[in-house]
């Protein structure tokens, strides 16, 4: 059976790879993320071979699995773009009031750079990347409890050096998420 899933699979990704590598280009920004959207799509096919219709059907199912995959890929910019919005925001709100913010940065970027590597993970995979507790739980491939105390004792140990550092902090930040 899994040769013949094989020998399917590799039909239908010949017949179509090139109809829905044109579709996601036309709807991407870029071709890298067309790319994506591509090996996403048929990434899909793969898992659902089972739920892949036969002959030409099967070409309208992958663009609709790749639209699918598309509207994630669109709405995962836009959370993206919202979360660096409010980013750029919040820091603009904690620095405008201090005189030497360059002195203030340098030394939260060495406070950061400072803790231990699974501080920095859980703080990055928080503030960067917009992840929350059960999202950084599957990430991390641990529970959402652990992931709260584990996110707890690093923002403590960040402020803790932020503090030495005489940096002061809007604690509503550090305890977001």
């Amino acid at each position: 059976m899994d040769d013949d899933r094989k020998t399917r699979f590799e039909a239908v990704y010949q017949q179509t790879y090139e109809h829905i590598l044109g579709y996601a280009t036309r709807r991407c920004d870029s071709p890298e993320d067309a790319a994506d959207v591509v090996a996403e799509t048929f990434a899909i096919a793969w898992r659902r071979m089972d739920a892949l219709p036969a002959g030409g059907e099967a070409r309208l199912w992958l663009y609709g699995v790749a639209r699918n995959v598309l509207a994630n890929h669109r709405r995962g910019q836009a959370r993206h773009r919202h979360r660096s919005v409010e980013l750029d925001t919040d820091l603009a709100d904690l620095y405008a009031h201090a005189p030497e913010t360059s002195l203030e940065l340098s030394a939260i970027a060495r406070a950061f750079d400072e803790l231990p590597e699974d501080d920095r993970e859980l703080i990055s995979l928080v503030a960067w990347e917009g992840l929350d507790r059960a999202q950084i739980a599957t990430v991390l491939g641990c529970s959402r409890n652990a992931v709260r105390v584990r996110l707890h004792r690093a923002r403590k140990r960040l402020s803790k050096a932020l503090a030495a550092a005489g940096v002061t902090v809007n604690h509503l930040i550090m305890e977001s998420a």
